[in-house]
């Protein structure tokens, strides 16, 4: 009998590895060129002559009613021109991120056919939090200044767990986040659980568009964190079941398990090793059991109600 369950396990290990292999080569053969715009460069290597030119050439990023003293103020911003000098240190040239993005516009070309490859363009958002990365249709705006590196001096100020989102290595799964917006089905309910698989369809979508990405990048967290969340994942489970909170409305349970913060609320011991978000990586896995267990393409999936998934998905926690 089990060498019985070996070959079956390696006949679909085999079957999954062809059809992998599948997938690579059509995503290959997409052609894709990116253009990369250096509005960064562009900007603060220039003068206060040159700024008609570059609103006639960028307007969005000169919005309407604002006097030419706000950015001549800010070509002359000694912390700004700083900031910028850290940018063109880290990125010299676009060789940093420039292969990513075209193994990632093949990916999601392969997945979404209707979507063309888009322009992009590199800026310095101020360390804008909420503008890292911008997936708008036929237009990418990456903000260089919040991937300098979780180390950076000029990150002091922000809490440990969210200097992890500026490492270099989250531009590529902010810009999925991004892109995701508008393909997954938004929440029928307001219970955990559906909430826990809208974040699991997200971060599967990574697994799709970013198959070289390690699961703590995809998900912004340590390599420790990834660890603590698999060593506890059958514990977390069994909290979540025990205390019938996965149907539960209560607005708090986002708070404790889905909003980003420094860890997860359990109100035991565990917190404090814990990582933030952990419904998020419940989620994640119990997508992932769903696609490994039913024959379903990706934008049928992402459009599931999360009930019908998770009744579907099989899912059982590693002990």
């Amino acid at each position: 009998m089990k060498k019985c369950l070996l070959v079956v396990a390696f006949a679909v290990l085999a079957l999954s590895c062809k059809k992998e292999d599948k997938v690579n080569e059509a995503v290959e053969a997409i052609p894709v060129k990116v253009t990369v715009e250096r509005f960064d460069k562009l900007f603060y290597e220039s003068n206060p002559e040159e700024l008609p030119e570059l609103k006639t050439k960028f307007p969005f990023f000169f919005p309407a009613g604002n006097p030419d003293t706000v950015w001549t103020n800010k070509l002359k911003n000694p912390l700004l021109k700083e900031l910028y000098s850290e940018v063109k240190k880290k990125y010299p040239d676009n060789s940093a991120f420039e292969p990513d993005l075209e193994e990632l516009f093949k990916r999601i070309q392969f997945y979404y056919p209707e979507y063309k490859t888009p322009k992009v363009i590199t800026l310095i958002s101020e360390v804008d939090t909420d503008a890292k990365a911008i997936y708008a249709d036929s237009l990418v705006l990456l903000s260089l200044d919040t991937y300098l590196g979780k180390d950076h001096r000029f990150y002091e100020g922000f809490p440990k767990y969210q200097r992890q989102g500026f490492e270099p290595s989250q531009m590529m799964p902010d810009l999925v986040s991004s892109f995701s917006q508008g393909k997954i089905a938004p929440p029928t309910d307001r219970t955990l659980l559906a909430q826990m698989i809208y974040f699991g369809k997200e971060l599967y979508l990574k697994d799709m568009l970013l198959p070289d990405a390690s699961d703590a990048a995809k998900i912004e967290y340590t390599e420790e964190q990834i660890k603590w969340c698999q060593e506890n994942e059958g514990e977390m489970w069994k909290y979540f079941i025990n205390n019938k909170i996965l149907y539960d409305t209560d607005t708090k349970l986002m708070q404790r398990f889905i909003s980003v913060g420094p860890y997860s609320k359990f109100y035991l011991e565990i917190d404090n090793e814990s990582p933030g978000r952990v419904g998020q990586w419940l989620g994640w896995q119990i997508v992932r059991s769903y696609m490994s267990n039913n024959d379903t393409d990706l934008q049928k999936m992402m459009a599931m109600d999360a009930k019908e998934l998770f009744d579907n998905s099989k899912y059982k926690p590693k002990k």
